[in-house]
């Protein structure tokens, strides 16, 4: 028996949980805002086996709370049950080198587009689950003779709030390396269009602005060598290059303006939007940026990176691009009002990672964009938060923080998890309730708020 101690991945509540449960009638400290009735739920590596290389490569496992009335009406927990599930051994990749992207872990976010609820990772096909987080089998967004999508798809599209487009893409270790899909509200491929980069670039986000897509182009590429070692095959290349492209939203790859940048990587972009100033045509483009990651590939530790809130200002007409930082403390998963996704948004929320070496259990940060000013909710010691998910109280408060920040807590103290709401607009407030749940949800990746339609 091996001696050499676990990754963290699979330690303390990065550790998977094994058994799928079914709870009803949640004990709730506080009171649910009767205004909520819906779905809450976030995605997750859950190794079956109890065992995976890497953080990011576990099964696919859903986390759900359902909320009506004012109460928690059930937590559930289910599997996404892909051919990687059934078989940990099924091959992605044949001898002839066709990519079968039906073959997934649908482990990285989970969000509804034209009826359907997805499950996502940026290697496959989305997968769709039921209200109940069933399994239905995989999403291509072709019906009858339409052709649907056909390469990888991206962990992190994002709705257009004024057409109700799916704005996506995917990327692959194979040519062609980048694809740009735009889908209509019904579900239906509108645009495919092959975008030219320089190589196996790994593009985890993107960003729209009301007239454009933005594109990273950034320097973490594939490792053939850490692939065939079976774990996170990408790492970071000193001679890649670092650049952002600017595509009219309904454009082709002959229009994209790219932009050099210095060197960095994004694995989450916070907003963008279009604006006219001094005469010039502008993008502003927010990131959580790292200044470098995986010098060995899929190396978590990170130990060099310097992470920020930061700006890419981009003047259309003089063709330059200017780069600031909003904020320097160590931060990632931002997430704004939905609403207001490629426009000017006033408020963004983001976590504020544990850190176990200097005792800080984390929180969650909020900006206000407008004044400059920023706050922060701390969960208290041994409660450990995830990502900051908004969700707005009525449809006529746009771009205001009337609403509530979502998020499963761990508690280290009992060893459980809590879904706890928190009001947005008394951010450093006692959250105003705090639903108990059967077990613990382990650190996970991204989520959403599923209003009822």
């Amino acid at each position: 028996m091996s001696t050499e101690p676990l990754p963290f991945h699979l330690r303390g509540n990065f550790a998977p949980v094994m058994n799928e449960l079914d709870e009803r009638n949640l004990v709730v400290e506080g009171a649910v805002p009767p205004e909520l009735t819906g779905l809450f739920v976030r995605n997750g590596a859950n190794p079956s086996t109890g065992r995976s290389p890497h953080w990011f490569l576990g099964d696919g496992m859903v986390h759900g709370v359902r909320i009506e009335n004012g109460r928690a009406a059930w937590y559930r927990n289910r599997y996404v049950k892909t051919p990687s599930l059934a078989d940990a051994l099924a091959p992605r990749i044949s001898e002839l080198g066709v990519i079968d992207h039906v073959n997934s872990k649908a482990n990285t976010h989970i969000l509804r587009h034209a009826g359907k609820i997805l499950a996502l990772e940026e290697g496959s096909f989305p997968y769709e689950l039921d209200s109940e987080l069933d399994t239905l089998g995989p999403c291509t967004f072709g019906a009858g003779g339409d052709s649907g999508i056909n390469t990888a798809f991206t962990a992190h599209p994002h709705v257009c709030p004024e057409t109700g487009e799916l704005i996506a893409f995917g990327y692959g270790q194979l040519p062609p390396y980048l694809v740009y899909y735009r889908i209509s509200a019904e579900g239906k491929v509108l645009q495919r269009e092959e975008i030219d980069v320089p190589g196996p670039t790994m593009v985890h986000d993107f960003m729209i602005s009301r007239k454009y897509t933005i594109f990273m182009d950034l320097p973490v590429v594939f490792d053939l060598q850490a692939a065939l070692r079976g774990t996170m095959p990408f790492h970071w290349s000193d001679d890649y290059g670092a650049r952002i492209g600017l595509m009219p939203r309904e454009g082709t790859n002959a229009e994209v303006r790219w932009f050099d940048v210095d060197p960095c990587y994004v694995f989450h972009a916070v907003n963008a939007w279009d604006a006219i100033e001094d005469g010039s045509e502008k993008v502003y483009f927010d990131v959580c940026r790292m200044s470098e990651i995986w010098r060995e590939a899929g190396d978590m530790t990170m130990a060099n990176s310097v992470n920020s809130l930061h700006r890419f200002e981009f003047d259309l007409t003089l063709g330059t691009v200017r780069e600031s930082t909003i904020d320097d403390r160590s931060m990632d998963f931002p997430r704004i009002d939905d609403r207001r996704v490629g426009l000017q948004n006033r408020y963004a929320y983001t976590l504020q990672a544990s850190n176990k070496e200097t005792g800080d259990d984390g929180g969650h940060l909020k900006f206000d964009l407008q004044t400059g000013g920023s706050e922060r909710h701390e969960y208290g010691a041994g409660m450990i938060p995830g990502e900051p998910v908004f969700v707005a109280a009525n449809d006529t408060d746009v771009n205001s923080d009337s609403g509530w920040v979502m998020n499963y807590v761990y508690d280290e103290k009992s060893a459980k998890s809590e879904l706890q709401i928190v009001d947005a607009s008394c951010f450093t407030a006692a959250p105003v309730a705090r639903i108990k749940l059967p077990e613990r949800v382990p650190f996970g990746f991204h989520g959403s708020w599923i209003a009822d339609e």
